[in-house]
């Protein structure tokens, strides 16, 4: 038998299987014993959807789990499903309020990173799509900000303060591990 194939007779039982309400583990644990068979309980998901047989969202099926001859199969847990579960939020499907771009007067120079200077404003073009160059605006930047003066306001939060913290910040060495 080759992989993938199943004969017509243990299609024919699937089908019966299905048409008693059995989950798909148990499918194929009983097609297994009844033709020496080794389908897993994927195998048996995957011919039952090719055949057009699916259960319902309430039946679950367990791993295919071996059974001791002579020993009856445990029965398969049912479960019942969450109503919506993969639904999404009603608040997802409105649609979104459009976004008011902010932008600034300046015309950028799109400088390459490797020929930005250390006073040149690095505020970054480019690069939405694959493969698409990033340059920078170039412009000479504001002191205290990586930013020229107009992109250092796009920079910054609402409400922020405009001009840098009064001096700059000591860091010193409290002890060493």
């Amino acid at each position: 038998m080759e992989p993938g194939h199943w004969p017509s007779e243990h299609s024919d039982a699937l089908r019966d299987y299905f048409l008693k309400g059995m989950s798909y583990a148990e499918m194929g644990r009983d097609i297994n014993a009844r033709f020496g068979t080794a389908y897993t309980r994927n195998a048996v998901i995957g011919r039952a959807k090719r055949l057009g047989l699916i259960l319902p969202a309430w039946m679950t099926s367990p791993s295919i789990v071996p059974s001791l001859p002579g020993e009856a199969c445990p029965p398969s847990p049912r479960r019942l499903a969450l109503p919506y579960l993969n639904v999404p939020p009603k608040s997802a499907m409105k649609p979104a309020a459009r976004v008011k771009l902010r932008c600034v007067g300046v015309q950028p120079r799109l400088i390459p990173l490797v020929e930005l200077a250390g006073e040149d404003c690095r505020y970054p073009y480019g690069g939405d799509r694959d493969g698409e160059e990033i340059a920078f605006c170039g412009h000479p930047r504001q002191a205290g900000s990586s930013y020229c003066a107009p992109h250092a306001s796009l920079t910054r939060r609402s409400g922020a303060a405009s001009t840098p913290a009064a001096g700059p910040v000591v860091l010193r060495l409290v002890s060493a591990a």
